[in-house]
């Protein structure tokens, strides 16, 4: 009814999904460096205004060799709004995204992970599969340890990781503990024998 989303991969890869929302923000680029120093591939999913504000910082996402997925452009809690008001902001933010970066994102996750009337039908035209997450992080409010703890507690083959790397639309947003989070995780995943993959890779291992 919503539109079709996915939550995780199969089961019998021991393989995972590292996703961050919200971005990009001015804390990315330490995201990115993290990630870079692991070897270790992610999804993200920045709103379309943060990427019109910070489109250096987008681009160096994709050129990190990153993906890139929608997740609109205003950040808008989407329960009671109309459907073309949706499929407004979907688009828009695909727009500034293949502007900015050059990549055409697939992937939609909805803002604040509510789906709403009017997104099967934005997804369809625009060509995006939406995908949840399997283990969310609470990175917003939670201290680093906390965040790992939670993670690593709750992690398992094919887990899509949710973690945040802007807070919605704000400027210069306190992402230390994200960061901080990031820097413990990754090492620890590698132990446990997990290969961290993007979503394209997890979902769709033939691509």
């Amino acid at each position: 009814m919503f539109g079709p989303s996915m939550w995780r991969g199969p089961r019998e890869r021991r393989a995972v999904a590292l996703t961050f929302d919200d971005g990009p923000s001015e804390g990315t680029q330490h995201i990115l460096e993290i990630l870079g120093a692991h070897h270790a591939p992610a999804t993200f999913f920045p709103c379309g205004a943060n990427v019109a504000r910070l489109p250096a910082i987008a681009r160096a996402v994709a050129e990190a060799g990153h993906e890139t997925g929608n997740h609109g452009y205003s950040h808008p809690l989407c329960c009671f709004r109309s459907g073309h008001f949706i499929g407004a902001d979907m688009e828009r933010a695909q727009q500034v995204i293949l502007e900015h970066t050059g990549a055409r994102p697939v992937w939609f996750r909805a803002p604040y992970g509510v789906r709403w009337f009017g997104m099967r039908r934005a997804q369809r035209r625009l060509g995006l599969q939406g995908v949840m997450w399997t283990v969310m992080g609470y990175d917003w409010n939670l201290r680093a340890e906390a965040i790992v703890e939670r993670m690593a507690g709750r992690v398992s083959n094919g887990a899509i990781l949710c973690l945040h790397d802007g807070r919605e639309l704000r400027t210069q947003p306190d992402i230390g503990a994200t960061i901080e989070a990031v820097r413990r995780l990754l090492p620890l995943l590698r132990e446990r024998g997990y290969k961290l993959e993007t979503v394209s890779q997890l979902l769709c291992p033939t691509t």
